[in-house]
């Protein structure tokens, strides 16, 4: 079992206990425990092999028994019986703001709820305002919780939330009485799905900030209206979708304060709170003071400096090594969308994409790139008019003309997205494989196959030489598939073992390789590419998703493959092809 499904069943496991009724330090330290495998600074198979993992604070030897069982078999009885007991729609219930474990085992014990369909029923004959501890308004807070997780509960992709925010943003900062005004939360921190929008700006009165933010247009409903913080829905990008977006004014000389606590993540403000204190002082979302004193802080690299660590950028603000890395001054500088020289996987009307080859160039140029990959579809892909052989030929002969066109300064290199078959083999035989400049493997089918079956398919597929980068490694879509089953770290081992990169998806769809495993993948050695998957001009653009991604995975300019300049990237991937028949000459069945 990977480690975030890990990290999963051990949370899980502490909620069912804590709606159990169960000790609640115990409860805690399963918490604890998930929180902690979600940082591992190495893969955790690598780390019970070698022993490290038994010396991880935070799991003690009962907890590191269950977590090698999961590793090693996949399977632990103890939370099988844990779910067993526990009606599945109970856990559906911390959906709702407001009830925890503590007020659902009250309402399963007391009125025997076990789903929200119970718990609507319930509000609407008036039972849950009777119970002890919950009254009338709470029993009205539920029933609207209730139908906001019906209609606003899930999350959002990352570039629907910087669309939503963007017009309220720019409305803050250009309201008269703010100072200055930020993003805050998991958006900050670029996470791959949002749930609530959160904004911070600074006033010296901003009570009359927050009066007009809930009088904007976009405003559905407004939750809450306090003279320092606006709770409000606004309509999301899914028919009859809203979107929870709170706003919080603080003084100016707070927002500093405010800007890291509200931007979190929890863990990583523990972290920095458990540090403050160990030198005396006290932490918050206003100020940073000890006994006789406050630390005034203009910005968030001031309060860093305070405490004696290295700027943090919000991405890596995970309680994943980042405290230690700034305490010694090791946070990398990390890539910017600037950085990029150009990318590979895209696609033109060749095949599915919207654009013909030159709008593509030109969409590229225009992004001050220096080259651009062209990987339409394999031939098996029917449905995205994959080309067939022939058609491979006259499009590298349409790419040099262009390349002639444009002369030194641009270059259009010759890909392909080609299909990875079920049993592992490549769409196109080895003699066409051999023209491209570089191929991208992917896999469009037969997403079902067994864990197994599926890691074996792609290894094999990474194994042919002439493949350079492995495309979307899990397919997944973001709050719309699944990823498929795969051991993805036998994976990122094959790639550093045959020298193939992997991408990082940049389509906001996608995010494909995640951070967690990009990060792994970078330790073992392999070289990560952003693409974005663009079918049209205007989806070059999405590489600044991709570069999120890998900020988040700790990546600086120069772990990326396309940040080089053009002549190494011909010099590379001229190096690999030469490779690639040269190990084709020798192997006996070619």
């Amino acid at each position: 079992m990977e480690t975030a499904r890990i990290a999963q069943v051990l949370d899980d496991m502490g909620t069912i206990l804590e709606i159990q009724g169960e000790n609640p330090f115990r409860c805690r330290a399963y918490h604890n425990a998930a929180q902690t495998l979600k940082g591992l600074p190495a893969d955790l198979t690598e780390m019970i092999a070698d022993g490290s993992l038994a010396g991880v604070q935070g799991i003690g030897e009962t907890l590191y028994s269950k977590i090698v069982q999961l590793a090693t078999t996949g399977q632990l009885p103890a939370y099988d019986k844990l779910r067993a007991e526990t009606p599945p729609g109970l856990l559906a219930l911390l959906r709702i703001s407001g009830i925890g474990p503590k007020k659902i085992k009250a309402l399963h014990d007391e009125l025997k709820i076990e789903s929200l369909a119970d718990l609507r029923a319930a509000g609407e004959a008036g039972k849950i305002a009777r119970l002890k501890g919950f009254g009338a308004k709470t029993e009205a807070n539920i029933l609207e919780g209730i139908s906001f997780v019906e209609t606003a509960g899930g999350r959002i992709l990352q570039h629907h939330a910087l669309a939503l925010v963007g017009p309220i943003l720019a409305t803050i900062r250009d309201h008269p009485g703010v100072i200055r005004a930020e993003p805050c939360g998991s958006l900050r921190r670029r996470a791959e799905t949002i749930g609530d929008l959160d904004v911070l700006f600074s006033s010296r009165e901003p009570g009359p900030v927050l009066d007009d933010f809930v009088a904007l247009p976009q405003v559905a409903k407004i939750l809450g209206h306090g003279p320092t913080k606006a709770s409000v829905l606004i309509p999301g990008f899914k028919s009859g979708q809203l979107v929870q977006c709170d706003v919080r004014g603080v003084q100016d000389d707070q927002f500093a304060f405010a800007l890291h606590y509200f931007t979190g993540s929890k863990a990583h403000n523990i972290a920095v709170r458990k540090r403050a204190l160990a030198r005396g002082l006290s932490l918050n979302e206003y100020a940073l003071a000890g006994e006789s004193k406050s630390v005034a802080c203009d910005s968030e690299a001031d309060v860093f400096k305070a405490l004696d660590l290295q700027y943090i950028p919000p991405e890596l603000r995970e309680d994943s090594g980042e405290i230690d890395a700034a305490e010694k001054g090791k946070i990398p500088k990390l890539v910017e969308p600037a950085d990029l020289t150009g990318t590979f996987h895209c696609h033109s009307d060749w095949s599915d994409g919207e654009a013909t080859l030159e709008e593509m160039a030109e969409g590229a140029r225009a992004l001050g790139l220096e080259y651009l990959g062209i990987a339409d579809h394999s031939r098996s892909l029917a449905m995205a008019r994959g080309l067939s052989i022939e058609r491979v030929h006259e499009q590298w002969k349409a790419i040099d003309a262009l390349n002639k066109k444009f002369g030194p300064g641009f270059r259009l290199f010759k890909g392909t997205e080609c299909d990875v078959l079920a049993d592992g083999s490549l769409d196109f035989p080895d003699e066409v494989l051999a023209g491209f400049d570089y191929v991208v493997a992917s896999v469009h089918s037969r997403f079902k196959m067994p864990r197994d079956e599926m890691t074996a398919r792609i290894v094999k597929a990474i194994s042919n030489p002439y493949v350079t980068m492995l495309g979307h490694a899990t397919g997944r879509l973001l709050l719309s598939r699944a990823a498929y089953e795969v051991d993805l770290d036998a994976v990122i081992d094959a790639a550093a073992k045959h020298d193939v990169m992997i991408e990082i998806n940049a389509s906001p769809y996608r995010l494909d390789l995640d951070a967690t495993h990009c990060r792994r993948a970078r330790k073992k050695g392999v070289t990560i590419v952003v693409n974005p998957d663009a079918h049209s001009v205007a989806g070059l653009k999405d590489l600044e998703y991709g570069v999120g991604v890998a900020r988040r995975a700790w990546c600086a300019a120069g772990d990326l493959f396309n940040t080089a300049p053009l002549s190494e990237v011909e010099s590379r991937l001229e190096r690999l092809r030469n490779r690639a028949r040269v190990e084709n000459a020798e192997d006996p069945r070619s």
